[in-house]
């Protein structure tokens, strides 16, 4: 009876603790920047900018240094590591980007890509464009996670 109630004193304690704050271990800017709880979005429409020179060489929230002639993007709340399809609303281009960084921090913008994604899909020059993103598919670890929460729990029974 002991048992029993010792453990369910500690399921509450689980139960109504705040949320870990842990994350995996790597890059300080990995811990910085990453989203403790990234939205699972399949399609989203938006505005989008790029990010070039300035930031060239610069750590990414992956860790990765920025390059501006990859192929690559900063979003919010989407999983580090997420292959995304960009679609230039305005001309139809589209292109596949890895999600490395978090950003953009301007308000009303929710993708920042390369200079060079953002020259093939036609708003090097303009600097915006409205964009649609879907995600062509998480990194192993997020897919993991997603799998983990969808399948049922049980609980051995101990008696």
């Amino acid at each position: 009876m002991k048992k029993l109630v010792m453990g369910c004193a500690v399921a509450a304690m689980v139960a109504l603790s705040a949320r870990s704050e842990a994350r995996p271990s790597g890059s300080m800017a990995y811990a910085r920047y990453n989203a403790p709880q990234p939205k699972c979005v399949d399609r989203e429409v938006g505005v989008a900018s790029w990010y070039g020179e300035a930031f060239q060489g610069n750590p990414t929230a992956s860790g990765e240094p920025y390059d501006m002639n990859e192929l690559t993007a900063a979003n919010k709340s989407l999983p580090l590591g997420t292959q995304i399809k960009v679609t230039n609303l305005k001309n139809n281009r589209t292109l596949v980007l890895k999600v490395n960084d978090r950003g953009p921090y301007i308000p009303g913008r929710f993708l920042d890509v390369s200079k060079r994604a953002a020259k093939q899909l036609g708003f090097e020059y303009a600097g915006l464009a409205k964009v649609q993103i879907e995600v062509v598919s998480y990194p192993k670890h997020y897919r993991q996670r997603l799998a983990a929460l969808e399948s049922p729990v049980t609980v051995p029974n101990r008696n």
